[in-house]
């Protein structure tokens, strides 16, 4: 079953296409389902504190130009981890920090137009780390011989 993204359907316009898109985008001639972020942070801050990870990851989704469709955090004690995964149209960001070690561990994964670097940039900014690592992934790359229509 397909999901059309709100996106995907023009409106107002008689003479558009409305095919639905599949949100594979192409960078360099390879053409890929989406662009996966591991962002490993040292030292940041707030990684036992919830709302300010929500409000972190709702800036992020935002920054990316990514729609935001549910976002759930699981804060295991008063002093602990937090966990948890912002659901997005074009994907996910999810994350699990250690705060006893000062690390956190994000995995943002987005297709489409969103901007999984602009997530990640915002996420630096709003818990500042003293380190971090950000290998980039790309996922559901199309065999070279494979056309815009051929992978459904």
């Amino acid at each position: 079953m397909a999901v059309i993204h709100p996106r995907a359907l023009a409106v107002g316009a008689a003479n558009e296409d409305l095919t639905p898109k599949d949100h594979f985008k192409t960078e360099d001639g390879v053409r890929f389902a989406g662009t996966r972020l591991l962002l490993d942070m040292w030292g940041a801050g707030h990684l036992d504190d919830p709302e300010q990870l929500g409000r972190a990851m709702k800036a992020a989704a935002r920054a990316a130009e990514a729609t935001l469709l549910h976002l759930h955090l699981h804060h295991f004690s008063p002093t602990g981890g937090v966990s948890g995964v912002a659901v997005l149209a074009e994907s996910h960001i999810s994350v699990h920090t250690w705060p006893e070690h000062g690390f956190a561990a994000f995995d943002i994964f987005m297709c489409g137009d969103a901007e999984p670097a602009r997530a990640a940039k915002a996420l630096r900014e709003a818990l500042r780390p003293s380190r971090i690592e950000l290998p980039e992934q790309r996922r559901g790359v199309l065999p070279a011989t494979m056309g815009e229509g051929d992978a459904r």
